[in-house]
């Protein structure tokens, strides 16, 4: 007597079901997928229980006649594909046909239903994959699912489930997903008769984001999607950019479209940001890690990007049909995919960057008063201006003064480190009388201001230095600006220091005194392994003898940085760098971490000039927000949020 046998189609199903169905969200998926596939414009969910009591689904999409009602509880009965050659080109969620009867096998499910045109419905009853019932109906038109009493057959299934507030959550998160999905359409979630959520088809793509992500602020836009018109099925296309020229790697044109929080507000966990390819919500570890190096240098350690990822792909170019729930994906060419997402994000960033320019560095308003470009301030009596108080260096007060009985100080310079031939200025600007040199510990009561600095800040109006750290301004718009003088003139640093090297070597600074450093073997041999990386960083090294090395030039911008701990450290990230992050990665955390060390530092105080050619830079550079790090660099406050904190009106 044979061993195998066929397994009677009831079994079966409630097999294929353990696969398909693996907690009441994943009936909620099967089902709105299935509703989006008919066209239905309005979709509403209703929960009882946990969802095992009761899933109701009801659409206004096309409907199905009686004869479609009992093909669709058939295994593999499916109107979206009819031969081989229509899985490479899979343009509906739904499509194997194995979710209705499968849901049907695990518990008590009733389908209504009437097409468009028709003037009566059906329904269908099924007591766990058995029919019990068909007949006509008066009912609108669409569909209505109720599945109650899921896995009712199969008690350990339940065992298996979470609590009702865990699993309640999934269908949440379900309904969320597909709700940023098809922004052309309304979801209702009810939850035991009370509205959860409520998304109309009028709602644009961005609202219902930040309702979701309770979230009020701006967002970043991933590939101009806000600024294109929605397309027939309620998707946004993407602007020109990084996907345009990659796209010919593909059969046909790749978008990427979205909206992500601003790094500032980026989140703790991986699960702050949904991904969305052809309308399909899916989880990908790939598509995650690009968005995050599109962000790379923005984001604070152990921070992820968050927001939402639309991926628009030729379907042949995706394979959805290789696991059981369809919540993971294949991609063909993953790696020019990757390169795509990463650099429509940091394209984004820089779009980002200048908008917080326009709004920060702008004309001054009319009631802040500044002396003219061409004259000198003014010396006033003591009499009729207080001293400023110490709360507040007066590195660059809000009214420049100068006691009569002071003369004129000589513009401000600050001594040059010995060991040096041309030390750097500290700040480098366009204009060279707003170049100063490398800050010391001279104290803030030492510090006079200059009668010829003028206000510069563009578009604002300096107050003072706090706690010889943060940079206080008045904005154009009369808020507050605070900015940390270490992280900006680091991320100005690590910028100019990644376009040298980019341009083949970063400028260097002979010592006048060159210094000498002792290696262990390993040390010595990271040094011959990367010694092209070295010399382009600005560093000139030769052997002396056993492991002692000889460092006759340092990158120019670290001059007055020690060089020997210099060296070692840029060592020390070479031989912890971890490969699986790539090469660019690496470099730039060596870069970030000589930036750092180059940077002004918490306690310098800065002169006004100083202080200007700050500003001025960060209102002239591509990319200044945050330091490499992630850290933020400045954080302003309106006037509206001051007088809040105050109860004025």
């Amino acid at each position: 007597m044979s061993k195998i046998r066929i397994l009677p189609e009831q079994l079966a199903n409630r097999i294929a079901a353990g696969e398909v169905v693996e907690r009441p969200a994943s009936v909620v998926k099967e089902l709105l997928e299935n509703s989006i596939d008919a066209g239905a414009s309005r979709i509403e969910i209703e929960i009882e229980g946990s969802g095992t009591r009761l899933i109701r689904v009801i659409d206004n999409g096309e409907g199905m006649d009686e004869d479609d009602m009992l093909l669709c509880l058939e295994r593999h009965g499916t109107s979206k594909i009819a031969n081989a050659q229509d899985l490479d080109t899979i343009n509906s969620l739904g499509f194997r046909g194995e979710a209705i009867p499968s849901i049907g096998s695990v518990s008590r499910m009733t389908i209504s239903s009437r097409t468009q045109e028709a003037s009566l419905g059906a329904r269908v009853v099924l007591d766990y994959g058995k029919v019990i019932k068909v007949h006509e109906i008066g009912c609108s038109r669409g569909t209505i699912f109720e599945v109650r009493n899921l896995f009712g057959n199969t008690p350990a299934r339940r065992k298996f489930l979470r609590t009702s507030r865990t699993e309640l959550a999934h269908i949440e998160e379900v309904v969320k997903s597909y709700a940023v999905a098809e922004p052309a359409i309304t979801f209702i979630l009810r939850i035991d008769d009370r509205e959860v959520l409520h998304f109309e088809e009028n709602q644009s793509l961005p609202d219902r984001l930040k309702a979701i992500m309770h979230y009020q602020g701006p967002f970043m836009e991933i590939g101009n999607a806000a600024s294109k018109a929605p397309n027939n099925s309620g998707h946004a296309s993407a602007m020109p950019g990084a996907h345009d020229r990659l796209s010919m790697t593909f059969n046909h044109a790749a978008t990427v479209h979205g909206y992500l929080l601003p790094p500032d507000a980026s989140v703790a966990g991986s699960t702050g940001i949904r991904l969305l390819v052809n309308g399909r919500a899916i989880r990908d570890r790939m598509i995650v890690h690009a968005v995050a190096e599109g962000l790379r240098n923005f984001l604070m350690k152990g921070r992820n990007p968050a927001g939402l990822i639309h991926l628009r792909l030729d379907p042949e170019d995706v394979d959805v049909n290789v696991h059981p729930t369809k919540q993971e994906i294949r991609l063909r060419n993953s790696q020019a995919i990757h390169q795509m997402i990463s650099q429509t994000v940091e394209e984004a960033m820089a779009e980002y960057q200048k908008k917080i320019q326009s709004t920060l560095f702008r004309s001054a308003p009319s009631h802040v008063t500044r002396p003219p470009l061409e004259s000198t301030a003014q010396p006033v009596s003591q009499s009729s201006n207080q001293q400023m108080p110490r709360l507040f260096s007066p590195a660059a007060p809000a009214h420049s003064y100068q006691p009569e009985e002071t003369p004129q100080a000589e513009p401000f310079t600050r001594p040059q480190p010995a060991r040096t031939m041309d030390a750097p200025a500290l700040l480098q600007t366009a204009e060279p009388t707003a170049s100063m040199a490398p800050p010391s510990s001279q104290t803030a009561s030492d510090l006079q201001p200059l009668p010829e600095a003028k206000m510069q800040g563009p578009g604002l109006k300096v107050i003072g230095q706090y706690d010889n750290l943060y940079i206080f301004c008045q904005s154009a718009d009369g808020g507050l600006l605070v900015v940390d003088q270490h992280a900006a003139h680091e991320r100005l640093l690590f910028e100019d220091l990644k376009k040298q090297f980019m341009q083949g070597q970063i400028a260097g600074q002979t010592l006048l005194f060159p210094a000498t450093v002792e290696l262990s073997i390993a040390e010595a041999e990271c040094v011959d392994q990367h010694a092209d990386e070295i010399k382009q960083m600005g560093f000139t090294v030769r052997e002396f003898g056993g492991n002692s090395f000889i460092i006759s030039s340092v990158p120019a911008m670290a001059g007055q940085c020690n060089p020997g701990e210099l060296f070692l450290d840029l060592l020390q990230r070479f031989e912890s760098g971890d490969e699986k992050k790539g090469k660019g990665s690496i470099l730039d955390d060596i870069l970030a971490s000589m930036a750092c060390k180059a940077a002004v530092k918490a306690g310098d105080t800065l002169h006004v000039r100083e202080i200007d050619a700050l500003l001025s830079r960060m209102a002239k550079a591509d990319l200044f927000s945050h330091c490499p790090h992630g850290r933020p660099v400045l954080k302003h406050f309106t006037s509206t949020e001051i007088k809040k904190w105050f109860h004025r009106p």
